[in-house]
């Protein structure tokens, strides 16, 4: 069995998209009709920069998404793969989550690329700059982090955000405390423990402001039955339903990424084959969790059609 699994903040970088683009009008298809839903050049962004520019919230997440899709674009319309027949499931990591969704028929482009775009300005508008700050534990795993997150606390907001493999945990809450979390994780037994250069405390309880954005925004998305069940970020099972799958993703913001759980539970149901769309960074982070697994992470032409001469 085979998992299409899609990246999310943190994948994006300057020239993105670029070569794929030049090399296939379908993926120009996908860009250009991104920059016209948004009403922004896009596109440029992803391709030129600034880096500042694209690493703004707002605008890597649905040039994330984008990029995903350009690449599923191109494997769909030049391979003549059809995801319902080579997918088994889909799953995408945060604002991936998003993409897997576009992927699988849930929602449409236009659609998923306007309320990434909301998500990303409600996601930074919820918590002042500088406020708040999110920090990655290296070889801990989820009940150490947690510990580490709790005794860093002293009140304010600090949990687990995203659990990612089994030595990767992020945290997330107020900058103070995670600064805190930092300065003690090494004395309760991570090796390291880095803060990651993002501009909101993303999943956490204080994006709870976010959470009622994106609920308002959700309610009035036309949304279908995806071709292929979606695993959720907050509860690591597949879901069908739109009305379910609209109340997960609002749960989403302020909730944990269960990505670990995710893989360990698409394993578990037999997916042996997972091929990351539009990055590098899941496709480590299925072999850490599931080590037997095949991992694929198809970005470039020729990665693609490496791809189809696999499937």
């Amino acid at each position: 069995m085979r998992a299409f699994i899609f990246p999310g903040q943190g994948s994006q970088s300057v020239g993105m998209g670029r070569a794929l683009a030049e090399a296939s009008p379908h993926a120009r298809e996908v860009f250009g009709e991104v920059d016209e839903a948004l009403g922004q050049h896009l596109y440029r962004l992803m391709t030129e920069g600034p880096e500042s520019d694209l690493t703004l919230t707002e605008n890597a997440q649905p040039a994330i998404m984008a990029n995903a899709i350009a690449v599923l674009r191109v494997l769909e319309s030049e391979g003549g793969v059809r995801l319902a027949e080579k997918a088994d499931y889909v799953a995408g990591h945060s604002l991936g989550e998003y993409s897997a969704l576009c992927a699988a028929g849930a929602l449409d482009l236009s659609t998923t690329a306007r309320l990434l775009k909301q998500r990303g300005q409600a996601m930074q508008a919820a918590v002042p700059v500088g406020q708040g700050a999110m920090a990655a534990l290296l070889g801990a795993d989820r009940d150490k982090a947690q510990a580490i997150a709790d005794a860093a606390a002293e009140g304010e907001v600090c949990t687990v955000a995203n659990d990612n493999d089994p030595g990767q945990v992020v945290i997330s809450g107020a900058r103070t405390a995670i600064e805190r979390a930092v300065a003690i994780a090494k004395d309760h037994g991570a090796k390291r423990a880095v803060l990651l250069p993002v501009s909101a405390p993303f999943h956490c309880p204080l994006m709870q402001p976010a959470a009622d954005v994106m609920a308002a925004a959700l309610a009035d998305a036309p949304m279908q039955a995806p071709l292929v069940p979606v695993y959720a970020n907050v509860t690591a099972a597949p879901a069908a339903d739109p009305a379910v799958i609209r109340a997960l993703l609002v749960e989403q913001v302020t909730g944990m990424v269960r990505w670990r759980e995710s893989v360990s539970a698409m394993w578990a149901a037999g997916v042996t084959d997972y091929v990351e769309l539009g990055g590098k960074v899941l496709a480590p982070m299925v072999k850490r969790t599931a080590p037997d697994a095949t991992t694929t992470s198809v970005i470039t032409m020729d990665d693609i059609e490496a791809l189809l001469k696999a499937i």
